[in-house]
C-alpha cells in the first residue's frame, strides 16, 4: 500500500451537512477561490489577449428547416453497442492508488464525487434537455500532477453507480496514456486506431468492465500525427459514433494537459462541458488564465478543485488526498 501524502495546505470552508443552505461541493468551493469567471470572460482581470486574427465571425444563422412526419429514430441514427472485450476492473490497484472501489463503504471520498456527479448533470441538462445524443465531458488541467485522470476515474466510477446511466471512460491523453493501467485493463486498439483506419469500429475498441454501466476507451497506437487526427473530421463521425441517438450515455475524456500538449484543447472544441481540474496548493493564476484562453472553443467550462484537505469532524466528508494524473 502506497502512503498517502497530505496534498492540502490549508483548509477551505464547507458548509454544515444539516444547515439550511446546501454543503458546497469541489466545483462551488473551485469558484470561491480562483477568479474563474474573470479569467473567461475578462471580468476582475485582465482581458485575456487573443489576437483579432484568431476571433471567430459572428455566427450566421439560416432559417429553421421545414418540419417532416420522419420519426425521430430515422432520423438520428442509433449508435451500436459495445463490441470490446469484457474484463474485471482490479479492485486492489483501484484501492493501492487512493481511488474510488466499486462495492466499498461509502468513504468521504465517495460523498465528494457525489456532489460533483449531481453539479454535472445539472449542468449537463442545462445544456440541452431534449437533446437526443449523449453528453461530452472532458476533464483536463493546466499541468501534469494537478489531478485530472484521479478525478476523471473516479467520476466514471461514480456516474456509473447510477441506474439507467452509460458511462464511457476515454483517454484523451494519447502522448502519456495512463486509466486503463490504473484501473488494471489490458489495452488494445482504441481511439487512435480508429481514427487512423477508417476500417477499425470504434464500438469494437471499447473495453467492457464487469461494473454494470462502464465501459473504457483506450487511446490506441501512438503517432507522429495524433494531434492531426483528433482535429480531423473523422474524429466528429466517431463521437457520432459514440453517442448518436444514446441520450442515456455519459463520455468522460481524460485529456492531456493543456499547458503541456495541443490535444487538450482540440477536444475541448467536441464537448459539452469541461471540468478544469485545479489544485489548491499548486495551480497559479497565471496558469488557470493561460488554461481558460484555451478552452474558448468549449461553450461549458466549470473548475473542478483538488488536493484540499478538510478539518476531519462528524459534519465533514473527512480528508480528501489528492492524487497526480
Amino acid at each position: 500500500m502506497k502512503d498517502k501524502p497530505d496534498m492540502g495546505k490549508q483548509d477551505f470552508p464547507h458548509r454544515d451537512r444539516d444547515a439550511a443552505t446546501p454543503a458546497k461541493g469541489l466545483l462551488e468551493r473551485a469558484s470561491d477561490i480562483f477568479d474563474f469567471s474573470g479569467a473567461l470572460k475578462g471580468q476582475g482581470l485582465p482581458p485575456l489577449a487573443v489576437p483579432p486574427e484568431l476571433i471567430p465571425p459572428p455566427p450566421v444563422f439560416s432559417p429553421p428547416a421545414a418540419q417532416t412526419d420522419v420519426p425521430a429514430s430515422a432520423a438520428r441514427p442509433r449508435a451500436a453497442d459495445w463490441g470490446g472485450p469484457v474484463q474485471a476492473i482490479d479492485r486492489a490497484v483501484l484501492a493501492e492508488n487512493g481511488f474510488l472501489v466499486p462495492g466499498a463503504p461509502i468513504s468521504g471520498l465517495a460523498e465528494e464525487f457525489r456532489i460533483v456527479k449531481r453539479e454535472l448533470q445539472a449542468a449537463l441538462r442545462a445544456e440541452g434537455e431534449a437533446r437526443a445524443d449523449g453528453k461530452l465531458v472532458l476533464v483536463a488541467s493546466a499541468h501534469p500532477g494537478d489531478g485530472k485522470t484521479f478525478c476523471a476515474i473516479n467520476l466514471a466510477l461514480s456516474l456509473a453507480a447510477e441506474s439507467a446511466v452509460e458511462v464511457l471512460l476515454v483517454d484523451g491523453d494519447v502522448a502519456k496514456p495512463d486509466a486503463p493501467r490504473l484501473l488494471g485493463l489490458q489495452t488494445g486498439k482504441g481511439l487512435l486506431d480508429a481514427l487512423a483506419d477508417p476500417a477499425v469500429r470504434i464500438e469494437d475498441c471499447v473495453i467492457r468492465t464487469d461494473v454494470p454501466g462502464l465501459a473504457v476507451l483506450p487511446a490506441g497506437a501512438g503517432s507522429t500525427s495524433d494531434t492531426e487526427y483528433l482535429a480531423s473530421a473523422r474524429m466528429g463521425e466517431l463521437i457520432a459514433a459514440l453517442i448518436s441517438g444514446r441520450p442515456e450515455r455519459i463520455v468522460i475524456i481524460d485529456s492531456a494537459p493543456l499547458l503541456a500538449a495541443s490535444a487538450g484543447s482540440i477536444l475541448a472544441t467536441h464537448v459539452d462541458l469541461t471540468l478544469l481540474v485545479v489544485r489548491a496548493d499548486r495551480t497559479s493564476e497565471t496558469a488557470l488564465r493561460d488554461a481558460a484562453e484555451l478552452l474558448n472553443g468549449c461553450r461549458n467550462v466549470q473548475l473542478m478543485l483538488n488536493g484540499v484537505k478538510f478539518s476531519a469532524s462528524g459534519r465533514r466528508f473527512g480528508t480528501y488526498y489528492g492524487r497526480e494524473g
